[in-house]
This record gives C-alpha cells, structure tokens and sequence, in this order.
C-alpha cells in the first residue's frame, strides 16, 4: 500500500516526525514501544527476527529498488513516500539509507533464559554512546559472543543510531537487561551472573590485573566479559566482585582503548574454539 505524503499528518506516518528515542519507546505504550530501523539490510534482519512492521517510510525511487523485497514480504504495512528533499525537511535529518522502517518493541527475554547454555556472554555496564553500543553488538555477532547484557543504565540497542552502526547485528545476538533498576547492579546482578556458573571478568587498568591471553581466562567454561562505560570504566564496586581482572597489553604512553576497540579484542581473544 503506497501512499504519497506532504506532511506526517497520516496515521502510522507520524511516528517518523522528529520523534525522540524516548517518545518512540513510550509510544504504543501496551505493545512496549516502538524503534525505527534504517536501511534495508537493518530492516531484514529486525523482520528476520520477529519483529512486527508498522509502517514504511521511503525515497520513491526504492519503492522499486533497494526496498522492493521488504515491501513484497510485507504487503499489508502502508509504505509512506516522498522525494528525498521532501522527506529530509519533514524528518529534519538527512537520510543516509533513504529507507526506514517503525516497528513494534517485543517484550525482552530474562536474563537468565538467555544465559542458561551460554558459554562467553558480555555485560555492558552503563555505556551511553550509541554508536559505541552498536560496535560492540557487531563484533559480538562476529566473535561468537553467545550474549549481552545490559545493565539498567545502559543505552537502548534499539537505539536507530545503534541498530545502524551495527549493521543490524543487535538482531543476530541473544540480549537481555541485567536488572530493571539501578539499584541491581553491580551488587545483585554480580551475584546472579555467579550463581548461573559464570566466573566475571572486569576490564581495567589495575595493577592486579593479568593479560588477557592468560590460559586461565581461556580454560574457564563460563565467562562473562564486563565492559565499562566510556571515560570512567567499570565502577570500583564492579571490580571488587569480579573473579578476574584483566588489561589488554599496549604500546608505553598509551594507557586505554575506546570501548568498542577493547570488546572486539577480547571478544576475539577469548572465544570459545
């Protein structure tokens, strides 16, 4: 169902007009909110995975090119279209892929139903950058990470600027919060990763800490993997619960690796062969 627009007055349209990351998520409030999904690739993946289509919003010219297959597979979602600088002055945001898709959130799974056979899972602790998040989900889908967790404070993976940089991976691997407010975590959330048989592993730049291609990292059958938020690190309290403290080795003078470069390190160093 195509229909052409001049304005985002259209039921099912509006969702796409400057709407913040918060208004979304509060939108639909008893189907759990909604996110929006760019480019076709990233639309495929969220459709892959379950997730429910609202509606389309689209540049004409790929209502019968990029997009053709997405609008086949789900010809009962409207498909709202207009040309690019139409649709630029309506969003307020250049659009990059020039396809973009409002879906319905699904509930999140527990935790603990994720972990159960799990092997390396990472935990997120407090990271803000949404950009930051969804590099970490991309190499995480890549490296065999089995699952992420969330703390409470943790940005929204379905963030349209996560789901982006991650290609769409945000879909490819199990996730989880760790915890619903932040008076669970790290205390609460520490204890339930060790009662689910995961030994924990902080990241810092501590002087008791091992590198991270020590055997004894390797050999351990559960592992969970904490990263920090960006500038300050993992919280002090996080640290002191761990089993294991670990640093990746760098060049003198350098003293710390962006989040996203350190998890794909890691992530890579300690997969399960």
């Amino acid at each position: 169902m195509i229909i052409q627009i001049d304005d985002f007055k259209q039921s099912g349209a509006e969702v796409f007009a400057n709407l913040t990351e918060r208004e979304l998520r509060n939108s639909y409030e008893k189907q759990g909110g909604i996110f929006i999904a760019e480019s076709p690739k990233v639309i495929e993946r969220a459709l892959d995975a379950g997730y429910e289509p609202i509606s389309f919003l689209m540049e004409e010219k790929h209502i019968t090119g990029d997009a053709a297959k997405i609008i086949q597979r789900c010809p009962e979602i409207p498909v709202y279209t207009a040309t690019s600088q139409l649709l630029q002055t309506l969003t307020g945001f250049k659009l990059t892929r020039g396809v973009f898709c409002a879906f319905k959130r699904k509930n999140s799974p527990f935790f603990e139903e994720i972990c159960k056979n799990a092997h390396r899972i990472a935990v997120l602790e407090n990271i803000a950058d949404s950009t930051n998040l969804g590099a970490i989900f991309r190499s995480a889908a890549a490296l065999g990470i089995d699952a992420v967790l969330l703390t409470p404070e943790c940005a929204d993976p379905l963030n349209r600027r996560c789901l982006r940089v991650s290609m769409g991976n945000v879909f490819m691997v199990n996730w989880a919060r760790i915890g619903s407010s932040p008076d669970d975590w790290p205390k609460k959330g520490m204890k339930a990763l060790n009662d689910l048989g995961f030994k924990t592993l902080s990241m810092a730049l501590r002087n008791n800490s091992v590198n991270i291609d020590d055997p004894i990292l390797y050999n351990e059958d559960k592992l969970a993997i904490l990263l920090g938020t960006e500038g300050e690190g993992l919280l002090s309290e996080t640290i002191s619960l761990s089993n294991y403290v670990a640093k990746i080795p760098m060049k003198e003078g350098v003293d710390s690796l962006n989040v996203a470069a350190a998890g794909a390190i890691i992530f890579w160093e300690l997969r399960k062969r």
